[in-house]
């Protein structure tokens, strides 16, 4: 299940990309905005359900939608456990799941087309962890976040 979340700028892609998870079976649970999009809404609140969806395993990765991906992808990231990154082009977001094993994306509305933003999706969602040094530096990025250090790491 992918959670999806928007602000009000954010919801207009993230129709798009319904659509598409719809034509392609995939299931999602939105917890974005779904008012107005000429409303002024302010995107910590939906980035923050959306990644607590993801966090706590309700859903398996999450994707977010605002003007420019970034800001909604910061909260994301306050939360532990999330991975979020920001990706305008396929191979971002390819590299994201299999060196980083991202669990969530960020779209901007402004940033990127509609039809790029489909071929971002799917390379993200096809994308698998490679494992191997990738995963060693996934669980530093892990000790990072619970302790904020790297032990026995020399810089």
């Amino acid at each position: 299940m992918i959670a999806l979340g928007s602000d009000h700028v954010g919801s207009i892609l993230k129709k798009v990309i319904m659509e598409h998870l719809d034509k392609a079976g995939v299931q999602y649970k939105d917890f974005g905005y779904t008012g107005d999009e000429t409303v002024s809404i302010d995107y910590p609140v939906y980035g923050l359900a959306t990644a607590t969806a993801v966090a706590s395993g309700e859903c398996d990765k999450g994707i977010l939608f605002c003007g420019t991906g970034v800001g909604i992808s910061i909260v994301a990231n306050k939360i532990k456990g999330i991975r979020c990154v920001v990706c305008s082009e396929p191979y971002s977001a390819l590299m994201s799941r299999e060196h980083n094993d991202a669990n969530m994306l960020a779209l901007g509305m402004r940033v990127v087309g509609p039809e790029l933003a489909k071929m971002i999706v799917d390379v993200w969602l096809s994308g698998e962890p490679l494992g191997g040094s990738h995963a060693r530096r996934v669980n530093m990025i892990k000790s990072i976040e619970q302790t904020g250090t790297l032990p026995d790491v020399e810089v």
